[in-house]
């Protein structure tokens, strides 16, 4: 959720308006409307001033990780049985170019 929406949900759950919530949270209602509109991001202690003008607590949440480890390890299998299933074919030798010799003496005179 970005600031600018929790700032806009805060505002509809408190029932006032921004001019309200402004005054109560100790900010301009420009600032508060910067904040909505998503031209400025608000820090945590102004989210908390907000939060608490509008009678509202903001709680942290732990996040989910974006991917489940379970189905992540199953997809991981699948693949690596699918690359041992390959055929395996070993190639010759590669024949590399020979590397010139860069320390050769010179020539003597």
């Amino acid at each position: 959720m970005s600031a600018a929406a929790l700032v806009a949900e805060i505002l509809e759950k408190s029932g006032l308006t921004q001019a309200e919530l402004a005054r109560r949270a100790g900010l301009q209602r420009s600032v508060l409307n910067a904040y909505l509109r998503g031209h400025r991001e608000p820090g945590a202690d102004a989210l908390l001033r907000i939060a608490g003008a509008a009678g509202v607590k903001l709680e942290l949440e732990e996040r989910k990780p974006p991917v489940d480890p379970q189905r992540a390890s199953y997809i991981l299998n699948q693949v690596l049985g699918l690359a041992e299933a390959l055929p395996y074919r070993p190639r010759a030798d590669m024949a590399y170019p020979p590397l010139k010799d860069r320390l050769a003496k010179p020539a003597s005179a």
